[in-house]
């Protein structure tokens, strides 16, 4: 389903302390499913490879948040970024590791644009790898860990999804769905 012959390195932001859920949220089931997993499965069809930045998963490779940990999503954006970009892969793909389910369209969306946020939910988007360093120097430097403020600052839109999104933070959120 790749919208062009480019790969795009697959990024399941993990890395968080899942305070709110009280327990590991990748790991928490839903249909029988680890989060992790739904996550996984979502970014399957779009990538050439996806890995798990922030957290070890079996069968995954890991990546860590740059320029160290616990530096938030914007963290595990930098590590994605970074890989992607030593590796020769020019896009990034995020989601994250509490996004159980996207609708396709939203990410052929992402994709077009080139470069692009969900509004909604701004784990959720399509990054180039050529801003790694900017973003491992804003991150080093003491700047803001919002997502969505750094991506307008580089210029990187927001794409509205068209139906909420199922986004689990506690463990109610995982009951409701």
């Amino acid at each position: 389903m790749m919208l062009s012959n480019t790969p795009i390195l697959g990024a399941i932001i993990a890395g968080g302390r899942a305070s709110r859920f009280g327990s590991d949220k990748a790991a928490a089931l839903l249909d029988g499913t680890p989060l992790i997993e739904h996550a996984a499965r979502i970014l399957a069809p779009w990538t050439a490879e996806t890995v798990v930045v922030g957290r070890a998963w079996p069968g995954m490779i890991t990546v860590a948040d740059r320029p160290k940990r616990a530096l938030g999503p914007l963290g595990g954006l930098a590590g994605a970024l970074h890989h992607a970009r030593v590796r020769g892969i020019a896009r990034v793909l995020t989601i994250g590791c509490d996004m159980p389910s996207v609708p396709a369209e939203l990410i052929e969306r992402l994709l077009a644009s080139g470069a692009s946020y969900c509004a909604d939910a701004p784990i959720l988007g399509v990054w180039p790898s050529s801003l790694a360093d900017v973003l491992e120097a804003h991150l080093a430097g003491g700047g803001s860990g919002s997502v969505r403020r750094w991506a307008e600052a580089q210029g990187i839109l927001p794409t509205r999804a068209a139906t909420p999104l199922p986004n689990i933070n506690t463990p109610g959120d995982l009951a409701t769905l």
